[in-house]
This record gives structure tokens, sequence and C-alpha cells, in this order.
């Protein structure tokens, strides 16, 4: 599985996560939408990104990034809601960053191995 694939299953997942309960909450679904696109985009950023620092640090930085433009948004009318914002963006962006990382690491090393047995 390439880095691609694998930033874009985690992606999937992580906006599949955020917008569970959001769709709960009965938020419009351009919101669902754009919330999920935005996961998509921020799993396959972070695979394919080669900064060489932490996964955790890694996925919290992107996602934060890809967010800022929405967040601006989402803050001029109503700054309340973007706490719970923070909140998912925090523990979905860390830990995609970490399973990219170990995915993409782990994918590596079966390489390199497979590579040495020949």
């Amino acid at each position: 599985m390439n880095k691609l694939i694998i930033g874009l299953i985690v992606g999937i997942i992580a906006g599949i996560i955020d917008v569970i309960p959001m769709i709960i909450m009965k938020l419009s679904w351009d919101a669902n939408i754009s919330a999920f696109t935005m996961w998509v985009f921020v799993g396959i950023l972070i695979s394919s990104n080669n900064i060489n620092i932490p996964g955790i640090l890694k996925g919290l930085i992107i996602s934060f990034m890809a967010l800022a433009p929405s967040a601006i948004l989402i803050g001029w009318k109503e700054p309340m809601s973007l706490i719970p914002i923070f909140i998912m963006t925090t523990i979905l962006g860390s830990i995609s960053g970490i399973i990219i990382n170990k995915l993409i690491k782990n994918k590596k090393s079966a390489e390199q191995a497979g590579g040495a047995d020949k």
C-alpha cells in the first residue's frame, strides 16, 4: 500500500469520526461535507509530507493549518463553536499523524526486509 492510499484511508476514517457527532447535532450538510473533505486532505498531506518531525506534531501542524481558513469564518460569527472544533482537530490530527507515520514506517521496514532477502 503506498503512502497516498494510507493517507486517504486514515483521512476517510478521521472524517467519518468527525462527522458522526455533527450529524447527531443536526448540523448542515455543507458543514459535514466540509469537515469530511478537510480530514481526507489532511490525511493525504500528512502521508505525503517528508518533514522529519514526530507524527503527532506533523498531524497537529497540518490539521490546524488546514482548519485555519474555516476557523476564521466559523469564529467570526460563532466563536464559542471553535472550542469543540479545536478539541476534535487536536485529537484527530495527532492520532492521524501517529497512525500514518507508523504505517509508513512499517511499510518501509517491510520493503527493506524484502529487499535484504533478494
